[in-house]
């Protein structure tokens, strides 16, 4: 794998920070005018948060790709190294991650400081390649050719997160998402279409009124490849 040199002067916070420069928050105005001639001034709605904090890690990983040795080009970028990205911001981690021969390894409250080095959190390393991977395709990248949802980056990231948990004792239980009963959906409607019916034809309905189901399409994410 090709070596890197470090970025100049990096951002710190470049995974889960909401503040700092580079994205440039402030509203914009545009003037427009009237059928009166006169001139009014409509403001803009600043971007998001999210949408802020996505700009900089994207300037910032383009920042990396310059200071590549050698210069690598977004084109030719894999999977492979956005891996050496991520092990790059370790370097600005805030999470101390204690290595097997720790004592506190696995404590989840170590009683004393200890000399384990420093590393950005899961957490922090997926929302980043979640916000770098729409960023990508936003910028005209294709999804199927898109490194940061490449398998590679996704295996790591699992890696990641198994690790962590072991060293800090703080196990990452993935939140499991409430789907709604179809069956019971159904049944209610249909209920409450048959009585509807019933009620206005006294009692003489078929409880044919059409059952308002509403289907709900869960996101797909895109499938990349490396």
């Amino acid at each position: 794998m090709d070596s890197t040199s470090r970025v100049e002067q990096p951002d710190p916070n470049i995974v889960g920070s909401s503040e700092g420069g580079g994205g440039g928050t402030g509203t914009s105005s545009a003037s427009a005018v009237t059928e009166g001639g006169q001139s009014t001034t409509v403001s803009a709605a600043p971007p998001s948060r999210y949408e802020s904090q996505k700009r900089r890690d994207w300037n910032t990983f383009l920042q990396y790709l310059r200071n590549h040795k050698p210069p690598l080009t977004l084109a030719r970028c894999s999977g492979a190294h956005v891996i050496e990205f991520l092990k790059y911001l370790d370097q600005f981690g805030k999470t101390k991650v204690h290595v097997t021969g720790c004592p506190y390894f696995g404590h989840p409250n170590p009683p004393a400081p200890c000399a384990c080095p420093l590393k950005q959190a899961w957490g922090s390393l997926d929302a980043l390649i979640g916000r770098l991977r729409a960023a990508y395709e936003e910028n005209g990248g294709k999804p199927e050719s898109n490194p940061f949802g490449a398998k590679a980056v996704r295996i790591y990231l699992r890696e990641v997160r198994e690790s962590q948990a072991k060293a800090r004792g703080i196990p990452y239980e993935k939140k499991k998402r409430k789907r709604p009963s179809t069956s019971s959906s159904v049944v209610t409607a249909g209920s409450a279409v048959a009585a509807e019916v019933e009620g206005s034809s006294g009692g003489g309905g078929d409880g044919s009124g059409g059952d308002g189901v509403i289907g709900q399409q869960p996101p797909t994410a895109p499938n990349t490849t490396v």
